[in-house]
């Protein structure tokens, strides 16, 4: 089994590791990054590509569509090229459209951070040829779950919940910036471990039914926060939108 890493930076290089260790050759390319132990050294995307049975395009999703341009040339029939990038359901399909048949273009989303878990970072990926995919890395120990749908779903799912996970993020972060300002970090770090804790199947709906029962009240409390944050001389970006949607729910 040859499989072809392009992009070997932090997730490209640990997922590349992994793949070595578990027998496959791994031929990789990156203009910037050094390749891991046993990982064959490349010129170019489509050196690494030649003669592979797998490509991982772990690059950006800035330059997905560059690499398998370049790629394509050098790409036997049926090789399977799958794109894990974190990008739109648009540019996926894009990918799709550009192979024209040329390879297979399955869509791959890596579902949690890749540190600590490489190759066993869970997977999902969605396209014509993802259960052949599935079967290739599975085989090699890495955690598949297969959609149904075409490319691009896998990627819905990714964004969907980077809009809940990555949003949490950020509120996080601005709610502690703030807090700082005011002197309370600390404090304001051990109540939202303590919520974090508590937390359990029940406090979507709570938080969800909650924010339309109380949008009113809710909304002058975020226009409060976010009065607040700017006094302090932290941007309220998030209390703003939270103020903003509670307004719409009204």
């Amino acid at each position: 089994m040859i499989i072809a890493v392009l992009g070997l930076g932090e997730a490209g290089g640990l997922i590349a590791a992994d793949l070595v260790a578990a027998g496959a050759t791994v031929r990789g390319y990156d203009p910037r990054q050094a390749p891991p132990a046993g990982v064959v050294v490349t010129g170019s995307d489509a050196e690494a590509c030649t003669g592979a049975d797998v490509v991982l395009s772990v690059n950006s999703a800035a330059d997905a569509l560059d690499a398998l341009r370049a790629s394509l040339p050098a790409c036997a029939p049926g090789t399977v090229w799958a794109d894990l990038n974190t990008a739109t359901p648009g540019l996926k399909e894009l990918l799709r459209t550009e192979a024209a048949g040329a390879v297979e273009v399955v869509d791959v989303a890596l579902m949690s951070p890749v540190p600590g878990k490489g190759l066993r970072t869970p997977m999902t990926m969605a396209g014509p040829a993802a259960g052949q995919l599935a079967a290739t890395l599975g085989g090699l120990g890495a955690d598949v779950v297969v959609l149904d749908g075409p490319v691009g779903t896998a990627a819905t799912r990714k964004l969907l919940r980077s809009v809940f996970y990555k949003g949490m993020a950020a509120a996080v972060v601005e709610a502690l910036e703030a807090a700082k300002a005011a002197g309370l970090e600390e404090w304001l770090r051990g109540n939202i471990a303590a919520e974090l804790v508590k937390a359990d199947a029940a406090t979507l709906d709570r938080l969800v039914d909650g924010s339309k029962k109380h949008a009113v009240r809710r909304r002058e409390e975020m226009a409060a926060a976010a009065e607040l944050l700017t006094e302090l001389g932290v941007p309220p970006r998030v209390a703003t939108a939270s103020r903003d949607w509670l307004t719409d729910l009204i």
